[in-house]
C-alpha cells in the first residue's frame, strides 16, 4: 500500500467519475483494455472491490465510494502541482490551448494566431472549439474566451470589450423577399432557427420579434453551421458585427431593431499568469480581440 501507482489511481478517479470504461479511457488517451487492468491492478493491490459492472456501467461498491473521496483530494492535489509547476515556467515556447466559442473559434481566432505565430514563433497555440465552458480549474484550456464572468475565485478574468451582434440575412434572400427594417416586416419571414425547445424563440421575442416556430426554416445549435444556413439563404440569423463584415454578401436587416450586446472575458487561472508563455498569449488574444469591435 506503501507504493500506489499514480497512474492506477488516475483510472480509478476517472472510471468513478465517466462511470464507464470506455469514457475513462478517451479522457486519460489510453485503450480500454490497458484501463481495465490498471483499475484491477489497484483493487488488487488494496485487496478490496471498486467496481461493480452493472451492464456497461461501472457501479462503485460501498467502498469504493468511501476511496473515492481520497482518490478526489489526491487528484486535486496533482492538478495543483502541474499549476504551479506551469506557472513558473519563463520559457517562450510550448503549446498553450485556447478554448473558445465556435464561432469564435473559427473567424475571429485565426488571424490572431497567426499574428501570434510571426512574433513567438516558439509558441504553439491549440484551438479548443467548444461552446460549453471549459473548466480552467482542471486544465482544459490554458485560457478561456467567455461570454459570461466568471464567478471562481481562483480565476483571474479581463473584460476585453463589449461585442455586438445584429440580424443579417443574404443579398440573394434580400432580393427575394425585400429588405425588412422592422420587428412588424419580419413577422411572416423565415429564420434560421438555434434549438427546437423554444429557448431561442423566447430570446427573439425578448427583441419584439413576435415569431413562430413557424418562422424557422431550419435549424442548428452550432453557430458556424448557423451562419452557414443564413450565407444560403435559408433565412434571417444573428452574428456578430465583425464577423459578418468579412463575410461576402451578407446585409445587416431589421435594422431598427434593439442589437444583441454581449461581453466578452478573457479567462485564465492565477497560477497560469505568472507563466510567460501564457501571458504572452493572453496579452495577443487581449489586444487582437479589443481591435475587432
Amino acid at each position: 500500500m506503501d507504493n500506489l501507482d499514480w497512474n492506477q489511481l488516475k483510472a480509478f478517479l476517472q472510471t468513478a467519475q465517466t462511470g464507464s470504461l470506455s469514457a475513462a479511457a478517451r479522457k486519460l488517451g489510453l485503450t480500454q483494455p490497458t484501463l481495465s487492468r490498471q483499475v484491477a491492478a489497484i483493487e488488487q493491490q488494496m485487496g478490496v472491490t471498486l467496481f461493480e459492472r452493472v451492464g456497461k456501467a461501472m457501479v462503485l461498491t460501498p467502498t469504493g465510494l468511501d476511496l473515492l473521496e481520497y482518490a478526489r483530494a489526491m487528484g486535486a492535489a496533482a492538478e495543483a502541482l502541474g499549476l504551479a509547476a506551469s506557472g513558473r515556467s519563463q520559457a517562450v515556447g510550448g503549446v498553450v490551448s485556447v478554448s473558445a466559442s465556435d464561432a469564435v473559434a473559427a473567424y475571429l481566432l485565426p488571424p490572431i494566431v497567426q499574428r501570434l505565430r510571426v512574433q513567438e514563433p516558439g509558441i504553439a497555440v491549440e484551438v479548443i472549439s467548444s461552446n460549453a465552458l471549459s473548466d480552467l480549474l482542471r486544465r482544459e484550456a490554458d485560457i478561456a474566451i467567455r461570454h459570461v464572468q466568471p464567478e471562481q475565485p481562483d480565476l483571474i478574468a479581463r473584460l476585453v470589450r463589449e461585442a455586438r451582434a445584429c440580424f443579417y440575412a443574404s443579398e440573394a434572400w434580400v432580393q427575394a423577399h425585400g429588405h425588412p427594417r422592422s420587428a412588424e416586416d419580419a413577422a411572416h419571414l423565415p429564420f434560421v432557427g438555434s434549438d427546437r425547445n423554444g429557448q431561442y424563440l423566447a430570446y427573439l421575442r425578448q427583441y419584439g420579434l413576435n415569431l413562430s416556430e413557424d418562422n424557422f426554416s431550419c435549424y442548428s445549435d452550432h453557430t458556424v453551421a448557423h451562419w452557414a444556413l443564413v450565407r444560403q439563404g435559408m433565412g434571417i440569423g444573428a452574428m456578430m458585427d465583425e464577423i459578418a463584415r468579412e463575410t461576402p454578401d451578407m446585409v445587416r436587416v431589421l435594422d431598427d431593431v434593439t442589437p444583441v450586446r454581449f461581453p466578452i472575458w478573457l479567462v485564465s487561472h492565477r497560477e497560469l499568469r505568472t507563466s510567460r508563455r501564457i501571458r504572452v498569449v493572453f496579452e495577443a488574444l487581449a489586444e487582437g480581440l479589443a481591435g475587432k469591435g
